[in-house]
């Protein structure tokens, strides 16, 4: 038998942008999944596919990914574990084939959500039928989600994983929904689950308490450490409900930096961290959230060094005050500022100003027939994010015209 190791599935497209008062465009969420792709991160939890002003991008992303844009990711939905959500999600997004199902196990949440409606054993009912249905459906993967697992009884946690796996489910979520966990705690209940029921188990880590990054490197280490593969959720910059969720960088720096896991457990895939700055700088922009100067890896101070004892160690060898280089985080490069004449493309833009811009990213159309139709496109591209169209973003629309338009496409 292989190594377990640790996967990473990112829920930004999900979670991130349930965060108050942000948000972000179709477009952008699209891009998310190809900057996730380039990284080489495992899958993207890409949105609700029970929600209607979803259907056109979640279609529309799963097109792409047939045709090599998004690939090898996977794109995953969430749903609720409830039968009647899981039958509008494949009616409404038929190609789906990854897809996670939520349903709270607490006391508390069966108390004081459910108010009594649902005793824990229908609770486990409910689930059950609900990944039943989805492989019906079609579904190659189901995840089953414990809401407020970190508050939920341990042993009843142990018979909920236990009943999703005799019907097939391919992992278990234990979300920490409150950050409630520590990651001492929530080692020992991961290890326990894994050595009981011998299931991969995923963390889905909140940051109310600060320690998200940490619990949930702990609850993998505590999954592998009792036999099984381990999945980590993480959001870009740790974007999320509240205090947000664990921060993609962060996490794989912490699996593949920290004095206890690096080397000994293995992250899939191949994560290319030189995308870090590149991802994080596109969601800071699109979720109009500036990168706090002191976070990991892409924070303006993470390789800032001016007093006179740092500075001198970090001239002499890096790796006297950093643990580790700006450049595989993909920093170092020169930012250029036009300060001068400037033509900028926006949805009231000409064709010769367009032609002019899409010069720079060296974006060549066989007529201007052609470069009027992807105009067309980007100017509803700036009414739809509502923001400067990034080079990646016109690139993305020249080369994918029609399933931009698609993504665009939002219809009440």
């Amino acid at each position: 038998m292989g190594k377990n190791r640790i996967y990473i599935i990112d829920v930004t497209n999900r979670d991130g942008v349930q965060t108050s008062r942000l948000g972000l465009a179709k477009l952008e969420k699209t891009m998310i999944n190809v900057y996730l792709n380039e990284m080489g991160v495992f899958q993207s939890e890409f949105g609700f596919p029970m929600t209607r002003h979803e259907t056109s991008y979640l279609n529309a992303n799963l097109e792409l990914a047939e045709l090599g844009l998004l690939s090898p990711i996977r794109l995953s939905g969430w749903t609720r574990a409830v039968k009647g959500d899981v039958e509008e999600s494949f009616k409404l997004v038929p190609k789906l084939e990854h897809v996670n199902l939520s349903i709270s196990t607490s006391k508390q949440m069966l108390e004081h959500k459910f108010k009594g409606k649902y005793t824990f054993k229908q609770i486990l009912s409910e689930m059950a039928e609900a990944v039943d249905l989805a492989y019906e459906k079609g579904a190659k993967t189901v995840g089953v989600n414990a809401e407020d697992a970190s508050r939920t009884d341990l042993d009843n946690i142990i018979e909920f994983t236990e009943v999703a796996k005799e019907h097939g489910a391919s992992r278990m979520r234990y979300c920490d929904t409150l950050g409630f966990d520590d990651p001492f705690a929530i080692y020992d209940r991961i290890k326990r689950i894994a050595e009981e029921v011998k299931m991969p188990l995923e963390m889905h880590c909140h940051n109310d308490l600060g320690m998200a990054v940490a619990t949930s490197v702990a609850g993998a280490k505590g999954a592998i450490d009792g036999g099984v593969d381990a999945y980590i959720n993480t959001t870009v910059n740790g974007f999320g409900e509240r205090a947000g969720n664990a921060d993609l960088v962060s996490t794989i720096l912490a699996i593949r930096k920290s004095s206890g896991l690096e080397g000994r457990y293995e992250l899939a895939g191949k994560i290319d961290l030189s995308k870090a700055w590149k991802i994080a700088n596109y969601a800071s922009i699109s979720f109009r959230v500036p990168i706090p100067i002191n976070q990991p890896a892409v924070g303006d101070n993470a390789f800032a060094h001016e007093s006179g004892i740092h500075a001198d160690g970090a001239l002499k060898d890096h790796r006297n005050y950093e643990l580790y280089d700006y450049t595989e985080v993909g920093r170092g490069h020169i930012e250029q500022i036009e300060t001068g004449r400037l033509i900028t493309t926006g949805e009231y833009s000409g064709i010769k100003g367009f032609i002019n811009v899409a010069g720079k990213y060296e974006m060549k159309f066989r007529d201007e027939n052609e470069a009027r139709k992807i105009l067309e496109l980007v100017r509803y591209a700036n009414v739809h994010t509502q923001k400067p169209v990034t080079g990646d973003e016109m690139m993305f629309i020249a080369r994918y015209p029609k399933q931009a338009r698609e993504i665009m496409t939002v219809s009440p």
